[in-house]
């Protein structure tokens, strides 16, 4: 079924409504569109838990943009796919760069549109690269940020078949086999422990953009980069939450990006400090491109400032001033 174009007018497509909504607000300052561009009570899930309503957005957005007058944050790829005849889940990867303090990172943005409206979202931010390039302590930033927990969707068990129906909702049964192999490499690799296979899904010269700004190759370097990763929470499993695939030659190819949460205790490696015992849910997005059947790239990112906050409150040496996590 086509894409009503309800769904992204006055905008030619998904991909050009998502790139020119982003830069009005973020860019030219246009933060009021907010307001017309949310559902006033939309549910934005981020790495600090989940917000209700368009307000705290509008905050949120006035904030950050204050503090970082000079950033400007531009599309990298967006990975859209329609949901229903007058929705679609976009993936919004955005390369940040602020020249005035010379840190680069990357967000991506999970955003359900319906009917041109933001219903929910799914965001994710990885503010470890601002805080190393920037020179702060990351335990002494995460102490001031606000855990403040899920709800709504991200309470719910993870959806029984991805393929057919994620958080977002039925979605179309487009390059399934792709998909498919994704879901089982995260199902293998991920949770599975067999970190030995990785040749089986990936090209030998991988690339794996991961969170602090740094650019992972080979297989062994992706097998290193995941025990790195999974080491303090050695227990843990990810959840896979929700798809979507597009394929677009400006991108170069099929892109399939999942939203994942992984969930364990801190139990393991003390790499943030004393070990808690106490359970830590890490949200994130990975984008993976495919071509010719197999895994070429993937972009990885979540907010390990929001891993060392959970920790941090948790084991009651956390102080914070505020409360807007958006």
């Amino acid at each position: 079924m086509p894409l009503d174009a309800i769904a992204y007018k006055p905008y030619a497509d998904p991909d050009d409504f998502i790139r020119e909504v982003t830069d009005l607000i973020w860019v030219r300052r246009a933060i009021g569109h907010i307001y017309e561009n949310y559902e006033p009570d939309a549910i934005v899930h981020g790495s600090y838990g989940t917000s209700v309503g368009v307000e705290e957005v509008v905050q949120g957005s006035l904030m950050r943009i204050s503090a970082t007058p000079d950033r400007v944050g531009q599309a990298e790829d967006v990975v859209w796919e329609a949901r229903g005849d007058d929705a679609f889940l976009s993936s919004h990867l955005v390369l940040s760069v602020d020249p005035a303090t010379d840190f680069i990172s990357r967000t991506v943005a999970n955003c359900l549109y319906r009917r041109g409206r933001m219903v929910e979202e799914w965001v994710v931010r990885d503010f470890l690269a601002i805080c190393l390039q920037l020179g702060q302590d990351p335990d002494e930033v995460a102490r001031m940020k606000p855990f403040i927990g899920y709800s709504g969707s991200m309470l719910t068990p993870p959806p029984e078949n991805v393929l057919a129906v994620g958080d977002s909702g039925p979605r179309p049964d487009e390059y399934r086999s792709e998909a498919q192999m994704v879901l089982e490499f995260i199902e293998r690799v991920w949770n599975g422990r067999d970190l030995n296979a990785v040749e089986q899904y990936w090209v030998r010269d991988l690339t794996l953009h991961t969170i602090g700004y740094r650019t992972i190759t080979r297989p062994e370097g992706y097998r290193r980069a995941l025990l790195k990763m999974l080491r303090p929470f050695p227990g843990g499993r990810f959840e896979v939450r929700d798809v979507q695939t597009n394929y677009n030659v400006d991108y170069a190819g099929l892109r399939v990006a999942v939203t994942w949460v992984y969930k364990g205790d801190y139990d393991g490696t003390a790499d943030f400090g004393a070990l808690t015992g106490t359970p830590v849910e890490i949200l994130g997005v990975s984008q993976f491109l495919v071509q010719n059947g197999r895994l070429v790239r993937e972009v990885r990112v979540y907010d390990e400032i929001a891993v060392r906050s959970q920790i941090h409150h948790r084991r009651g040496d956390s102080e914070f001033a505020g409360t807007n996590i958006y």
